[in-house]
């Protein structure tokens, strides 16, 4: 797999930080990891066409000068089919993940998180070297994700606040209780719920309990 990455955002402060925890990470662990950075859907097409054997990951916002919502991810995937893009987005909203796996991005990462866990899902890629391992004992491996199997045997992969908030629900806890526990607003625990209900196909928290207990 290429280990070049194409950040496209229009925010400087995030292709910088990006930039920096994926190179200094990728430093740590012995490799070299090349950063394209683009701010705007043109230069992105046009910088994967010229850079496409290079590059093994595209992390695509949603919302830049030219292209907004799910325009921005149709226009690359009509283009370049086969990329590995990757959403990262400043709206948790569990019907833009729906939208965004269903028009062929492999994951959906929400910038108001800690960008840490883009780096983790990197380094799960192997774009480190070797992919981590991902077992499905419902252990977070050392890159913080998770890999929990639905009862139709389907595997979901979760990032690590994805996991201890999913593990909070299995126990009981309020919105509110979570929220406190992981230093997080209750909005923002209320979308990781709502994100979660969505991956898993339940309508309600009992369901999703129901189904995984």
């Amino acid at each position: 797999m290429p280990s070049g990455i194409l950040v496209v955002d229009d925010h400087d402060l995030v292709r910088l930080g990006l930039r920096t925890l994926v190179q200094s990470h990728a430093a740590s662990s012995g490799y070299n990891v090349e950063v394209f950075e683009a701010r705007t859907l043109q230069d992105a097409l046009a910088l994967y066409e010229a850079r496409q054997p290079q590059i093994g990951l595209v992390l695509l916002d949603l919302h830049l000068p030219d292209a907004h919502g799910m325009f921005a991810l149709v226009s690359f995937m009509g283009r370049f089919p086969q990329a590995c893009v990757v959403v990262l987005s400043g709206v948790s909203d569990p019907a833009l993940v729906s939208q965004a796996m269903a028009h062929g991005a492999k994951a959906y990462l929400a910038k108001s998180g800690d960008l840490q866990e883009v780096v983790s899902y990197i380094h799960a890629l192997g774009l480190f070297g070797q992919p981590s391992s991902l077992p499905l004992t419902g252990d977070t491996n050392q890159a913080g994700w998770r890999m929990v199997r639905t009862l139709t045997g389907e595997s979901q992969r979760l990032s690590a606040r994805q996991a201890k908030i999913l593990d909070a629900i299995l126990v009981g806890h309020s919105n509110r209780e979570i929220a406190e526990m992981v230093h997080l607003s209750e909005g923002t625990v209320k979308n990781h719920v709502s994100t979660l209900l969505l991956l898993f196909g339940a309508r309600s928290r009992s369901q999703l309990i129901s189904q995984l207990r």
